[in-house]
């Protein structure tokens, strides 16, 4: 993949996050580390998720058409240099989002909450917010011990003495790189990351199309016509998504191999319309590259409708509102987080949608077919098939992204993220119900409430 071509994605990415942050940034309270770490903090994510195409493409590529290698790519030594340099890719930036998730973003919340007392000096600020943020790095400190020393096999030796044990345990992480420990830490804050999806970006692509086809009651909105066929198109694409994870869901249910394998599917059975377009458009870089970023922002944008519209709550009591040029620094340290944890569930949810893509990408593989009984000799009546890669390929002929590994390395948060995506279809459907129901909004719904601080209403005035 050409150099200018990554330069040109992360300019866009930062210039996207720039923006945004910047429309729903206080006026009156904008404070500058608040904002550049809420930037970094979503382009990282943002970065990140654009790295799965890039994997898919990498592990395309080595292979021709027909099956085979290409020439480049026949020496195992050079395969595997591709993989780990994608590896450390993952590495680096899945590091990165446990910085800013467990430490970076914590402090600087904090530090903004100990600035409200007038009375304390910097040194106490600074302390006091470090006193807070310990309490996340202890528990990402926990996310990877648990990940690392946690076997997904058995010891070899079950007799040997608990020394051997141990030993065996330091073994594996060294011959794992540390892929386990990551990987637990960041499947476990995607299951957060799932809980936002459900929460926001559900009810988010119900009510941001509806929102848009019946328009507020204003003059301006009043005045455009021709909207039935704004509203019928909006509803087909609206169900072609809701269709994608459904048809996934049902496809693990019927034919997967069951809750132990994290309901992984082998083969394909139901005909799933997102795999089958992206497995055509791979071989033609950057089709795919493409329709994997709509796919990726859209849930960006239906996510961020959600959380506009309902604010951000901790279970019946609502800490903050997010409104354009009104959000208070930490408020919008909170939604930076939320929309970094929901950028990062967008990886397994897009492996929902095209797990066959997700893992392998366009790869075939040579499947060797001896017919029935031939007078000719065993080495004239054996021929070759061209197969598509999937689960019950063998491992020396397809070669799995870098990305499954590291998001399904644990059975049991596929199993969760399984159960999850009916749960999403589920709150998806009672906010387009409740979203139909519901009347066009006010101009300033959201803008001005009865609970709204005098400080609120004086920057609405501003």
């Amino acid at each position: 993949v050409p150099l200018h071509l990554h330069c040109l994605l992360f300019g866009v990415i930062l210039s996207f996050c720039w923006v945004y942050i910047r429309k729903y940034q206080s006026r009156q309270e904008s404070e500058v580390i608040s904002t550049i770490t809420a930037i970094c903090a979503l382009a990282i994510a943002l970065i990140t998720s654009a790295l799965l195409p890039v994997d898919i493409f990498l592990v395309s590529y080595m292979k021709h058409p027909n099956g085979t290698y290409k020439e480049w790519a026949e020496n195992n030594e050079t395969r595997g240099q591709i993989e780990d340099t994608v590896l450390y890719a993952y590495y680096s930036l899945y590091s990165l989002l446990l910085f800013c998730v467990f430490l970076w973003i914590p402090f600087v919340y904090f530090y903004y909450e100990e600035k409200d007392d007038d009375n304390i000096n910097k040194c106490s600020q600074v302390k006091n917010a470090l006193k807070y943020t310990i309490g996340f790095i202890i528990v990402c400190a926990a996310l990877l011990l648990i990940g690392a020393f946690v076997p997904l096999e058995a010891p070899p030796n079950q007799n040997g003495t608990q020394w051997e044990k141990m030993q065996y345990l330091f073994e594996e992480l060294g011959n794992n790189h540390g892929v386990p420990a990551l990987s637990f830490s960041i499947s476990s804050l995607t299951l957060i990351g799932m809980l936002a999806v459900i929460t926001y970006t559900a009810y988010g692509m119900s009510v941001l199309p509806l929102n848009l086809i019946k328009g507020t009651r204003s003059v301006v909105y009043e005045r455009l016509e021709n909207t039935e066929d704004i509203e019928e198109v909006e509803h087909q694409m609206e169900n072609i998504k809701a269709k994608s994870v459904l048809f996934c869901s049902l496809d693990k249910a019927l034919h997967s191999a069951g809750i132990s394998s994290g309901f992984m599917v082998f083969g394909t059975n139901l005909t799933n319309p997102l795999n089958e377009l992206l497995l055509t458009l791979q071989p033609v870089f950057p089709l795919d590259y493409v329709l994997i970023t709509v796919i990726t922002m859209y849930f960006v944008f239906t996510s961020m409708a959600g959380i506009r519209n309902l604010g951000i709550w901790f279970f019946w009591i609502r800490l903050y509102k997010i409104r354009p040029k009104r959000t208070r620094p930490q408020a919008l340290l909170f939604l930076c987080m939320i929309l970094l944890l929901i950028v990062l569930h967008t990886s397994f949810m897009i492996y929902s949608l095209a797990p066959q893509y997700v893992m392998y990408g366009s790869q075939n593989y040579l499947l060797q077919v001896t017919p029935g009984w031939s007078p000719m000799p065993p080495e004239n009546n054996t021929t070759w098939t061209t197969k598509t890669c999937d689960a019950d390929a063998p491992q020396d002929e397809c070669t799995v992204t870098r990305s499954y590994l590291f998001l399904h390395k644990f059975w049991f948060f596929s199993t969760i993220y399984y159960f999850g995506n009916w749960v999403f279809i589920g709150v998806f459907l009672i906010g387009l119900l409740v979203s139909c129901c519901k009347g066009k909004k006010s101009v300033i719904e959201g803008e001005v409430e009865a609970d709204d601080s005098d400080m609120s209403e004086d920057e609405y005035v501003h």
